[in-house]
């Protein structure tokens, strides 16, 4: 990410990310400062933080269906899991849509061994919002606490409506909190 925005003569950036595009967008942060002015974290993963009994259910359970080749039933708990009350059909058809395409990258992939990049919560600098949904797995209530613990400064809004994917449960209620955020 720094060399693309390197390419393009880009200095200072607002970043946000959700899920694991959190986690990424948080340990860019950490990692390079000067160069995250506004962060926003939508129910973000955090690297090595202890799993809850829910989030290892979760795991074990489609681990599990993917390896009966069970993709359907695999794609349905994690729509039944991420999806908070004001998902609609339509959301919930597209969110399918997209893990199903998920398991079929990753089933197709060769294993890839995981990248270690250590990184200090305490280093970012930046104007920081952590985002949960009320109706998530447990797991990410816990990241998003403690990212706003750590993260000096951080504001934590706990969305009551929604699940794991807030942007795409109810865009109209979520994009005006970010951009009353982003505007400062």
């Amino acid at each position: 990410m720094i060399a693309l925005l390197d390419m393009y003569g880009i200095g200072q950036v607002s970043l946000g990310g959700a899920s694991m595009g959190g986690r990424v967008a948080h340990e860019l942060a950490a990692r390079w400062p000067d160069r995250v002015g506004t962060l926003v974290l939508l129910c973000a993963a955090l690297r090595g933080h202890p799993p809850t009994p829910a989030i290892i259910a979760f795991s074990d359970s489609e681990d599990a269906l993917l390896e009966a080749g069970d993709v359907d039933a695999a794609v349905k708990l994690n729509v039944d899991t991420f999806l908070g009350p004001r998902a609609t059909d339509e959301t919930r058809e597209q969110v399918a849509a997209m893990q199903r395409r998920a398991f079929e990258v990753q089933l197709a992939a060769d294993d890839v061994a995981s990248v270690q990049v250590d990184t200090e919560l305490s280093a970012i600098t930046a104007r920081t919002l952590v985002v949960s949904g009320a109706h998530d797995v447990d797991f990410f209530g816990d990241i998003a606490a403690r990212l706003t613990a750590e993260i000096p400064g951080a504001r934590h809004t706990a969305l009551d409506w929604a699940g794991h994917l807030p942007s795409l449960e109810d865009p109209a209620a979520l994009n005006p909190l970010l951009l009353d955020f982003l505007r400062g």
